[in-house]
């Protein structure tokens, strides 16, 4: 048969007991507390490695494409008191180039833009269809509307950038991304469809 403690010692024993459980979690909870927290030199460095985009980039979108070429397009803005050029992009989907819509021998063609995209200063610059672009070369699979691609930005510094964009199925100028096209159609709309 169980002892059982006269009513006089229950309460007493239960506040003991209670009292003795809470210092202990309380000791316990500051020592990893200790541990755990961040000192001050540690908060420092962590924020001296974030860094904030070198440029904004604003409703980023891909031509959707089976094969071949597409492009990749987008708003950037620059909200330094610096020029900034873009040197280089990547994607894990193919190799690239930044590329150009100019005039050669009277006819629109497009082309690589040599001296990378130059930002000015507390200003924006249009990536766009028959216009400059990131130009994505032999797609190694398909880019299905919908699909979410991660691009990376080089910088005549060395900085670099990543951004992400969807793809869209876009008709627009009816520009083609093949070498030896691109001659975009006049008053022909330049926005992407919206996703299905």
């Amino acid at each position: 048969m169980p002892s059982v403690l006269p009513r006089r010692f229950l309460r007493p024993a239960a506040l003991f007991t209670g009292t003795a459980l809470v210092v202990s979690l309380a000791a316990c909870a500051s020592s990893e507390d200790a541990s755990t927290a961040p000192t001050p030199s540690a908060t420092a460095s962590s924020a001296a490695t974030v860094e904030a985009g070198v440029l904004g980039v604003r409703d980023p979108w891909v031509k959707a494409a089976d094969e071949g070429m597409t492009a990749a397009f987008a708003t950037l803005v620059n909200d330094s008191d610096t020029d900034v050029t873009i040197t280089g992009a990547a994607t894990d989907v193919s190799p690239m180039e930044l590329h150009e819509m100019a005039m050669t021998d009277g006819k629109m063609v497009m082309r690589a833009k040599q001296d990378g995209v130059v930002i000015k200063a507390k200003s924006e610059y249009k990536l766009e269809p028959g216009g400059d672009h990131l130009m994505l070369m032999d797609l190694a699979k398909p880019v299905r509307a919908g699909d979410e691609l991660s691009f990376t930005l080089t910088f005549a510094d060395g900085r670099s950038q990543t951004f992400r964009a969807v793809a869209k199925p876009f008709a627009g100028a009816q520009e083609s991304y093949a070498p030896g096209h691109g001659e975009p159609m006049p008053d022909m709309s330049t926005s992407p469809s919206p996703a299905p």
